[in-house]
């Protein structure tokens, strides 16, 4: 007899993705160093640190995005 040991629920790896500071900027359309200077400003999106990576959650940028959506409606 087998056992299926498979999880119930398995996550999709879109179900929590993280963005580096990269394809936050290709979103955008601004210059890496634009992003650089928001965070400096404490107006850019959240952003965490693992190790040395810096990476943005893709759920927490998409709201930071819509509560600034006036400033890249014409983008």
């Amino acid at each position: 007899m087998t056992i299926d040991r498979t999880p119930e629920y398995t996550p999709s790896r879109e179900a929590h993705r993280w963005l580096s500071p990269q394809e936050v900027c290709d979103e955008l359309r601004i210059p890496k160093q634009t992003f650089y200077q928001w965070r400096a400003r404490h107006v850019a999106p959240p952003a965490y640190r693992f190790g040395k990576l810096l990476r943005i959650d893709r759920t927490e940028f998409d709201e930071w995005l819509s509560n600034h959506a006036e400033h890249f409606s014409g983008r």
